[in-house]
């Protein structure tokens, strides 16, 4: 199970000058620590978040323009993070099922996909396609259902502490990386320094590590 923002894609600095933009127009300053309170959060509490600094806007309306404005910046390239199409080329080839699960809304998740090498993703878990977005597991457990697998069976790679909570919450191992804002230690919680440190046998070791253990007869 992948993030995408921050996780697969450095794309956190898009929605973060989209935000700072789109404040900037009802004449507000959105500072950088406005934009560190709604990372890794869903896009209808981006929305609220502006709301509440004094963007006069429909909830829709807000997430429309800030999906819009990212979309247009990173359809032309994707800006993937170091080692990401290797990771997901390696997965395809062994077989190993995936699913991109995020907040952004549709089309950025797709576009995501759409780069990535045929395969690479079994299914696309949008924030648009949730009630609820994370830290609640729903987002993981959609994946999880789409793939015809058992959440103890997976292992979700994230940056932010909302979505570690969304997977851990949904039964999953989860792998930290570095992301804006950290995640502080727990226990079950695999940190890397980078998707480099990542393999498909590593990955394989976390779930068999943290899967509970089989005690019927």
């Amino acid at each position: 199970m992948w993030d995408m923002d921050g996780t697969l894609v450095d794309t956190e600095p898009h929605w973060m000058n989209a935000q700072r933009r789109l404040a900037a127009t009802h004449g507000i300053v959105w500072t950088d620590e406005d934009n560190l309170k709604v990372v890794g959060q869903s896009m209808e509490f981006v929305a609220k978040t502006l709301q509440q600094s004094g963007v006069e806007q429909p909830t829709l309306e807000i997430i429309r323009s800030l999906v819009e404005d990212v979309a247009a910046t990173i359809q032309t390239k994707i800006p993937w993070l170091p080692c990401a199409e290797l990771l997901l080329s390696d997965l395809a080839r062994s077989g190993v099922p995936c699913a991109l699960v995020t907040m952004a809304h549709t089309p950025i998740p797709h576009l995501v996909a759409a780069a990535a090498i045929p395969g690479a993703f079994a299914a696309v878990i949008a924030g648009d396609d949730v009630a609820r977005g994370k830290p609640d597991p729903e987002p993981y457990l959609t994946a999880a259902r789409r793939l015809k697998v058992e959440p103890t069976h997976c292992v979700a790679v994230e940056d932010s502490l909302s979505g570690t909570l969304s997977a851990e919450s949904a039964g999953m191992a989860v792998v930290v990386v570095p992301g804006v804002v950290s995640v502080p230690p727990s226990p079950g919680r695999h940190f890397v320094r980078s998707l480099a440190d990542l393999s498909v046998e590593k990955l394989r070791e976390i779930v068999d590590v943290s899967r509970p253990a089989d005690n019927s007869r």
